[in-house]
């Protein structure tokens, strides 16, 4: 094949118009001889490319590249497609590909967008792989999706590998992986017990260090397909509140740090920074108190080193059976902070309100969306008989609700919208009468204490431009305020 040949495929298959087995589909049928005109009409021919325009456009742009010699990543080579990785640059490519082409045909979302230069996984390779070479390849390829500024990595039997980037989902094959080949993957990295303990309970949650910056929290599961992997990335730096996007509320959240009693409780749903920030509050107590902090999580995500604080973290199996275990553990530990990685049932809530009133500041997590739903989702835990008792306990222990998302920015990042309550006479009231409805009119009369509305905030980023108009009125619920919005 010669050198236009080849770059009629590299650009077709960074384009998104086929696919490299395709490619060799037609590369294999013509012989090492077939020039340009006879691969693309074997394109056309087979059905395999429809979009006739956008062909010749690139048939026209890689007799202009080929002059200068072959793609530097060939897609004929053997060679190459028998490595694990093989490094495309897929959507950098496209976005200089565009420009040459004059034309906004870059690959449809979520196929290539935001992929960046990620070293993409030869998946169609992983039957021809050793166990040991297949270890190596999926570290390879976390430390890959890790550096590329990915959150996420996900290899489900019957579907394409996929990571998500900015809340988005960006594909990085288009080869859908077999029972075998996800089953194969997601054991890869596991000890011999972990595998036993996976293929017996169909659910497995560890924690996955491949160094001292190289962290990863790992689900593993079954669905109708077949076996399934979620790999979360764990930033190896933890940042400051205010870097995470809290820097005009950085007073109130100090101020909820400096209690040494009391409950905190940080909100928002799946994928929101949760974590994030929870390991930015207890780095920020490491470095300002020199105090006993213990952490129950599962698994454990951001390894803390004691500072000015003795930072003991446990994880729920390992360590504990349970977070309400640990919790009950943890009074008679001599602790001044228990972080708790989630609040997800009636014992573990009773046990951090308990420990929240003797003594102790108590910071949680839960998955809700606002201050009022997250105290109706608190207190409704509780049978009926308790209701009375409970409000009047949170309403002291209460010292404040962060609720957060993750907005999609325009410059394709993602910006932090928080909503915080800070409890003070009038919020203890409500909460004592269970008069929930009438938190928001007393958060918005409540900005001297540093609280704020998720409503505000968000209409405050559209104001600065930080947002589209179409994601405020997506997240905004007050009518008045989506009416200021054109």
């Amino acid at each position: 094949m010669n050198n236009d040949t080849r770059w009629l495929a590299r650009l077709g298959i960074d384009q998104g118009l086929f696919t490299r087995p395709q490619a060799l589909q037609i590369r294999n049928a013509l012989g090492a001889g077939g020039d340009m005109m006879a691969f693309a009409q074997g394109l056309i021919d087979s059905g395999i490319v429809t979009d006739l325009d956008t062909l010749e456009k690139l048939a026209d742009l890689a007799l202009t590249k080929g002059k200068n010699g072959p793609p530097a990543a060939d897609p004929f080579d053997d060679n190459a497609t028998q490595a694990p990785f093989v490094q495309t640059g897929a959507a950098a490519h496209a976005r200089r590909l565009s420009t040459d082409l004059g034309t906004d045909h870059t690959p449809a979302p979520p196929t290539t967008s935001g992929l960046g230069p990620v070293a993409t996984f030869a998946f169609e390779t992983i039957q021809t792989l050793s166990d040991t070479a297949l270890a190596t390849a999926l570290r390879t390829l976390l430390r890959a999706t890790a550096n590329d500024g990915a959150s996420d990595l996900h290899l489900c039997t019957g579907a394409r590998p996929f990571i998500r980037k900015n809340r988005a989902l960006a594909f990085l094959s288009d080869y859908s992986l077999t029972a075998q080949d996800a089953l194969r993957l997601n054991v890869a990295l596991l000890a011999d017990h972990q595998k036993k303990i996976f293929l017996e309970k169909k659910d497995f949650d560890y924690a996955l260090a491949l160094s001292d910056v190289d962290r990863y929290r790992v689900n593993l599961m079954f669905h109708k397909n077949g076996a399934a992997g979620a790999y979360r990335m764990i930033p190896a730096d933890t940042r400051t509140l205010a870097n995470l996007g809290y820097a005009q509320h950085i007073a109130t959240l100090h101020k909820l740090l400096s209690y040494h009693n009391g409950l905190i409780l940080i909100t928002g749903p799946v994928g929101s920074g949760k974590t994030t920030t929870l390991a930015s509050m207890v780095a920020y107590l490491n470095e300002t108190r020199t105090d006993h902090i213990i952490t129950v999580e599962d698994p454990i995500e951001v390894v803390h080193l004691s500072k000015g604080c003795n930072v003991t973290q446990r994880e729920v199996g390992p360590h504990t059976r349970s977070f309400a275990t640990a919790l009950k553990g943890a009074l008679r530990e001599d602790p001044d902070v228990i972080v708790i990685g989630e609040l997800r049932d009636l014992e573990t809530i009773e046990m951090a309100i308990s420990a929240s009133e003797t003594g102790h500041l108590v910071i949680g997590t839960m998955h809700t969306s606002d201050a009022a739903t997250t105290l109706n989702r608190l207190l409704d835990v509780f049978p009926p008989a308790q209701q009375t008792q409970i409000r009047s306990s949170v309403a002291e222990s209460l010292r404040g609700v962060v609720c957060q998302r993750l907005l999609p920015a325009v410059d394709g990042t993602v910006v932090l919208a928080c909503e915080i309550l800070v409890s003070n006479t009038a919020i203890q009231n409500l909460i004592k009468e269970g008069k929930s409805t009438g938190l928001k009119n007393t958060m918005e009369t409540g900005l001297k204490d540093g609280m704020c509305l998720m409503d505000n905030v968000v209409l405050a980023l559209w104001k600065d431009k930080k947002i589209t108009a179409e994601t405020a009125h997506a997240n905004i619920t007050n009518r008045v305020l989506k009416a200021k919005i054109n």
